[in-house]
């Protein structure tokens, strides 16, 4: 990893914080991909995913649910185990997050929200370089804590792994298409596949790309891309500062990298643990060398500052630097929160913003999943009680028949 500071760091924050360009390199043979699904259906969806996902000529798209089930069998009780225990966590999480319906009632007027499930998700698994049965698990559980009744994922090539996860979960739609040909699916609908409400979960820039265009079509969670982590830190040890990078990096070698100190010593030792550990990771030597920097702050404030600019999908620091932060993903907090919990069993949605979108919203939430509705009941008194001013705004607006329909019933109450 490299160690920049003054000018040179200053210069990579402004370049990292401007990462969601990568997205403009794959957008128009991605715009090409998601019109020939959405014009051919079924046609153009299987003729990408023979090309891409390793789907077989005379292969179903659809995975039958006695494979499903049959996966659920063939992993390991240690994997059983492992996911059982890891969904618990994850379904107690978005529990309570659930937001709650609620009224209010004062001179007359009751206010409040009702809260409805969305009828229908897509949950994209990736299925690349590593099964990721645990997308699964976070995709799934916060739409099922909400209510929603039609659930399907699609991966590409899944493994054993990620069909036992769907298994546990009771899933039975599933489909074995990936990148941008499976978003459009979702978003659009084929003979195949019926087109769903929301499309969430990570994926490559063409999975992240194709989010994008479609979002004004169906709705998506956010712009999951490749993998971030921050790390601010100014004391502490090296090694366990570089797991953690090396355990993002290994993630894709488009992986953002980032260590923020104020120590130039600690600076260089975690520079040499990340080396060593990442000796035998190819994909974490790539992401290192290609997107890994450290960089050397003036004081603790520059480095939360910078972080900020960031935005990261993951970051970890100190529980004293907590209160200066204002935008990331997912907060790691101490040497004993390794990223790799969130990721995995300790609840929290590791499903992220990328490219800088934390700086407007965090995690996937079973929110996502969910509709609050709006629902207001005014008696008469409650209803003359206001009517003088929204007589007057109505009126100021031009918009006099909106004074009349209040008029018309103070008149006759």
């Amino acid at each position: 990893m490299r160690i920049l500071e003054g000018p040179a760091a200053r210069s990579s924050v402004s370049t990292l914080a401007g990462r969601a360009d990568d997205l403009d390199q794959v957008s128009n043979k991605v715009r090409r991909i998601v019109n020939n699904v959405r014009r051919d259906g079924d046609h153009a969806l299987r003729k990408y995913a023979q090309r891409w996902d390793g789907l077989a000529e005379n292969e179903a798209v659809r995975v039958d649910p006695a494979e499903i089930s049959n996966a659920w069998r063939q992993v390991s009780s240690e994997f059983r185990s492992a996911l059982r225990h890891a969904a618990i966590n994850i379904r107690q999480f978005a529990i309570w997050q659930k937001p709650k319906a609620w009224m209010r009632t004062q001179n007359g007027i009751s206010v409040g929200q009702v809260i409805r499930p969305l009828a229908s998700v897509g949950c994209y698994v990736p299925g690349g370089r590593y099964p990721l049965p645990s997308t699964l698990l976070m995709t799934v559980i916060p739409a099922q804590v909400a209510g929603v009744k039609r659930i399907c994922v699609v991966s590409p090539q899944p493994r054993m792994e990620t069909l036992a996860a769907a298994a546990l979960l009771g899933i039975r739609e599933f489909y074995r298409v990936g990148g941008a040909q499976a978003i459009a699916a979702l978003a659009y609908g084929t003979e195949t596949i019926p087109r769903v409400d929301k499309v969430v979960g990570p994926g490559n820039v063409y999975v992240t790309s194709a989010k994008k265009l479609v979002a004004f079509d169906c709705s998506i969670d956010f712009l999951a891309g490749p993998t971030e982590i921050v790390i601010v830190a100014h004391r502490g040890k090296p090694l366990i500062i570089a797991s953690d990078l090396v355990a993002q990096a290994e993630h894709d070698p488009e992986a953002v990298i980032v260590f923020i100190t104020t120590s130039a010593q600690l600076a260089r030792n975690v520079a040499t643990s990340v080396t060593s550990l990442a000796r035998n990771n190819s994909v974490a030597r790539l992401s290192l060398a290609y997107k890994g920097v450290i960089l050397l702050a003036s004081s603790r404030r520059e480095a939360v500052d910078w972080a900020n600019r960031l935005a990261p999908e993951h970051i970890t620091l100190d529980a004293q630097d907590l209160s200066l932060l204002r935008n990331a993903g997912s907060v790691f907090v101490g040497d004993y929160s390794p990223t790799a919990a969130g990721d995995y069993a300790s609840g929290p949605n590791h499903v992220l913003p990328t490219g800088g979108l934390a700086r407007c919203r965090g995690g996937l939430t079973v929110s996502d999943f969910l509709k609050v509705i709006t629902v207001q009941r005014l008696s008469k008194a409650g209803l003359r009680n206001i009517a003088p001013m929204v007589e007057t705004l109505a009126e100021a607006e031009g918009l006099n028949a909106h004074a009349q329909s209040v008029r018309v019933r103070c008149a006759n109450a």
